[in-house]
């Protein structure tokens, strides 16, 4: 399975709140729709392409609308959440790998997991790399403490 991770980037919120949250998609959509008029251009541009609902998201890629459900028994409690593509032409792991810091922050890394063939991998590899990337960069603006 090819892994693509984003950067670490640093959350200001505990891992256990943020882990609370992210198995909760719904409380991320609610709290981007409230607060809509405060998301930059860039953001929100890709906000469009991702859905929230009670237990998954979906996220336009290159290969279409992949939906994720969140997979409980690979999921483990204030260390990493994991959402599993429920229908999928290549199954697809979203890992968001949680590490709690002594000062009540988080350093986060999101990761995109897929089986692909060489030919496709070369094909989208850049675009995995970068969307892998921006999902860090956005869990990093979400203002877990306050969903």
């Amino acid at each position: 399975m090819e892994s693509f991770k984003s950067n670490p980037h640093m959350i200001a919120c505990d891992a256990a709140t943020i882990y609370s949250k992210l198995t909760n998609p719904s409380l991320i959509k609610n709290q981007i729709e409230a607060n809509a008029d405060r998301i930059d251009d860039e953001a929100r541009q890709h906000l469009d392409t991702v859905k929230f609902s009670e237990d998954s998201i979906a996220i336009q890629s290159p290969m279409g609308e992949v939906t994720l459900s969140l997979d409980h028994n690979n999921s483990i409690e204030g260390e990493r959440v994991v959402y599993t593509a429920s229908s999928s032409p290549v199954p697809i792991n979203m890992v968001v790998n949680l590490e709690p810091q002594e000062d009540q922050t988080t350093m986060s890394t999101a990761e995109l997991q897929l089986e692909l063939p060489f030919f496709l991998r070369k094909m989208v590899e850049g675009q995995l790399k970068e969307g892998a990337e921006r999902f860090g960069q956005l869990l990093a603006r979400i203002p877990f403490d306050k969903l």
